[in-house]
């Protein structure tokens, strides 16, 4: 039996999509506010992850960017329909799918089918595995392997590598990159960034004769695949 996920602070709307899941032979458990919904969705093994995107607490946006560090659960997405940027933002981060408030539940329930079927993880794009010539890189797992040989990185130094693959060829600035690997709350010196990215150049770069990580002068750092693109 498939488990679901929902966070969604309109309790009305939770129960009711609770309901129909049930019926639909799902085991579903609810999540109020953002934070409570992170805990139970890197705790619980779900199947898949109804995410609202305005939350309490903590947004759902915020939610799935941390999820997304070491789960490829697919995830839908609900926006208010008019959240054009919500939707864009949410697949950039690693949404699998959204649906638009209000919204009939056939479709709801077609697009949890169809998120399911993809959800097994056989490809690298429905797992989020992050693949660029001999470098692999996968959330799900935290593993990074280059030519199928482990490279062992810290935490901070494989959500460094994952935010620059998943941006490839997207100079970053080092402010975007202390906002998503270090978090919004961050208080410490920028320069953190130059640090990890040397650390990251001595295990990838240095160690297999290649050159991944660019430096782009007074703005930030860009990912590479070997051949420039």
């Amino acid at each position: 039996m498939d488990r679901i996920l929902i966070v969604e602070d309109e309790e009305k709307l939770a129960r009711f999509l609770e309901l129909e899941l049930a019926h639909e032979g799902y085991a579903v458990e609810k999540a109020f506010d953002g934070r409570t919904g992170l805990d139970l969705a890197e705790n619980g093994g779900f199947d898949l992850i109804l995410l609202d995107v305005m939350l309490p607490g903590m947004s759902g946006l915020e939610v799935l960017r941390r999820l997304r560090r070491t789960d490829a659960v697919p995830v839908i997405v609900l926006t208010a329909r008019d959240a054009v940027m919500d939707k864009v933002t949410g697949l950039d981060m690693g949404a699998n799918d959204y649906i638009t408030k209000p919204f009939e539940i056939e479709e709801l329930l077609a697009r949890i089918r169809a998120a399911l079927r993809s959800g097994g993880h056989s490809d690298p794009a429905s797992s989020g595995v992050l693949v660029s010539g001999g470098l692999t890189l996968d959330p799900a797992r935290r593993t990074v392997l280059w030519n199928g040989a482990p490279v062992a990185l810290t935490n901070r130094e494989f959500e460094l590598l994952r935010t620059l693959m998943r941006n490839r060829g997207i100079v970053m600035t080092r402010e975007k990159l202390l906002e998503q690997v270090w978090g919004y709350d961050y208080a410490g010196e920028t320069n953190v960034v130059d640090v990890y990215i040397r650390y990251l150049r001595q295990k990838i770069d240095d160690a297999f004769g290649v050159k991944l990580i660019h430096t782009v002068r007074g703005v930030g750092y860009a990912f590479r695949d070997a051949e420039g693109r």
